[in-house]
């Protein structure tokens, strides 16, 4: 159980996070409600959609665990993001690209990214090559590689960070000294700016990283976030990597921006390149029927947002999709808007 000290520590903080992202979140939200598409007009959701009463007590719920993997000594006691300077310089520059992100809506310009130079240089998938969320730059720009955590966060009210945490207890049980090399090796793929392998570090110090993602930006500002972090260019369907070489993989929010074809494709590599007896843990978003006040929310969210899968993750069978590729089933969990997996390969 938590002490005192810890618990108000950890009530100020998150409520500082609340109000400064939560916020953002409103004014934003107000901006997108003055500016509704056709499509919006025209769409009608079948699913409910939560009141407030039930956004707050599934956001209650994952603080409460939250804070009680910091007194289990899970992870540390979470600090707050940025220095009062450094957030207010990217919520002026979060706010300066709204604009942007609202033209590009109205307009459904989702794919003015396959123009850019970095573009036409690299080698990407064409799939990737998308204003995901309409955000400008797609993935392959320095400026979106610096907004992209702050938006997640204002998009999840300041809770983003919480619902990437809760992958932790599961990587530590898994990479537990007593069972594994003093070093134990962990593949992030798709790890865009490193926000997750952040908290790892923090969680499992010892732990040797490798970041995966096909943006050379993002793995750039990675670099930059995590001490020590080897980083891999390429695509998570077809990784330039060995058999069986790491503990534990894992993957924050990256199948409900994948085609359908190729999520199978990318649990098999995952399940390639984990050693046996190692884990595999996947963070995305909550899918269709987990919450039956939610399905509405989530009905809407490719809709007012530029996800083109989203729709077909929301009913994909994730355990089913990753038991294919060979691997077993641990956990699956909701964690407020997300969903955590958990799969161990067999040991041989």
């Amino acid at each position: 159980m938590a002490s005192m000290i810890e618990t108000s520590r950890y009530a100020a903080r998150q409520a500082v996070r609340l109000a400064w992202y939560g916020g953002q979140y409103v004014v934003t939200r107000r901006q997108a409600l003055r500016t509704i598409t056709e499509a919006e007009k025209s769409y009608r959701p079948q699913g409910r959609f939560p009141d407030v009463a039930g956004i707050a007590g599934a956001m209650t719920e994952l603080f409460e665990r939250d804070l009680a993997n910091v007194a289990a000594g899970v992870y540390p006691l979470p600090e707050l993001t940025h220095g009062p300077r450094d957030a207010l310089a990217l919520a002026r520059r979060y706010f300066a690209d709204v604009d942007a992100v609202t033209e590009r809506r109205l307009r459904h310009g989702h794919s003015e990214v396959r123009d850019q130079p970095e573009a036409q240089d690299g080698d990407y998938p064409r799939y990737y090559l998308q204003n995901f969320h309409y955000q400008s730059g797609g993935w392959l720009s320095d400026d979106s590689a610096v907004l992209y955590d702050h938006q997640v966060e204002v998009l999840f009210t300041g809770t983003a960070d919480a619902m990437r945490r809760m992958a932790l207890p599961y990587l530590k049980d898994a990479l537990d000294l007593s069972h594994h090399a003093p070093r134990p090796r962990l593949l992030d793929v798709a790890s865009g700016t490193g926000r997750f392998l952040h908290w790892v570090k923090r969680a499992i110090p010892r732990a040797r990283l490798t970041a995966l993602d096909l943006s050379a930006p993002y793995l750039a500002r990675a670099r930059a976030t995590v001490a020590s972090l080897r980083t891999v260019q390429a695509p998570a369907e077809a990784m330039p990597l060995a058999d069986g070489v790491y503990d534990a993989v894992t993957s924050v929010y990256l199948f409900h921006e994948l085609p359908p074809k190729v999520r199978g494709r990318v649990a098999a590599e995952m399940a390639r390149v984990v050693r046996p007896g190692g884990r595999l843990v996947v963070v995305d978003a909550l899918q269709h029927g987990d919450r039956d006040d939610f399905d509405g929310m989530l009905e809407m969210f490719p809709i007012r947002f530029h996800e083109p899968y989203f729709a077909s993750y929301s009913t994909t069978d994730m355990p089913a999709l990753f038991e294919a590729a060979g691997l077993d089933t641990v956990a699956v969990e909701p964690a407020f808007l997300s969903k955590v997996f958990v799969f161990d390969k067999p040991a041989r």
